[in-house]
């Protein structure tokens, strides 16, 4: 489990091609790895991959098919937000994570709000349609492996405020309109659906 606190923004330096999918070699920036061993996980803009081998200057996770078909953000070197797995004495800043992800989003608008170094983004997500029974306005929603809270939510279609604290550690400062991002939607929400509908 994850909290969507981004620790770092790492960076994909490699792929290397294995008989199904790739092992990714990642340069971890800032994220301390003294704790982490072979074994442990990581999300990688809100994918969960599992360290299977650890130098003094990089990592490697191993990515499936599957997860590559539904995510973006891995399939070729660049940045990406990490953050490593919740321990039960951790404090939960962001909310419940599982680094599974729901579903990919298209970024419809990506505006400047205020000036200078103080200076906002309202971020606008068009959410894949069967997502949207699980989006709440004030609700949260994992984009990219960030927890955020919705300010607005019409349809599949909602707003995030970004401050300028979040644009700064993590890669959501590199978003623009049309940009693909990952999604999680709020694991509550996924388990009350399942207790109201037990039969779908």
């Amino acid at each position: 489990m994850f909290s969507g606190i981004v620790a770092a923004v790492g960076r994909i330096t490699h792929l290397t091609a294995r008989e199904a999918g790739f092992r990714l070699t990642v340069e971890p920036g800032g994220l301390d790895m003294t704790d982490v061993a072979l074994g442990d996980s990581i999300a990688h803009n809100g994918v969960c991959l599992t360290v299977v081998e650890k130098t003094p200057s990089h990592y490697c996770v191993d990515v499936s098919p599957e997860t590559l078909s539904c995510t973006v953000g891995l399939a070729e070197p660049g940045p990406v937000n990490l953050e490593k797995a919740l321990s039960l004495a951790d404090r939960l800043g962001g909310h419940l994570v599982s680094g599974h992800v729901d579903g990919v989003g298209t970024v419809t608008r990506f505006d400047l709000i205020g000036e200078g170094k103080e200076a906002n983004r309202l971020l606008q997500i068009e959410a894949p349609a069967e997502l949207a029974k699980y989006i709440a306005r004030k609700g949260s929603m994992t984009v990219d492996g960030v927890s955020l809270t919705t300010n607005t939510v019409s349809g599949s279609t909602f707003s995030i405020n970004l401050i300028a604290h979040t644009l700064e550690v993590t890669t959501l400062n590199r978003l623009h309109v049309g940009a693909k991002v990952n999604l999680e939607v709020d694991l509550i929400a996924r388990y009350v659906e399942r207790m109201l509908n037990p039969e779908a």
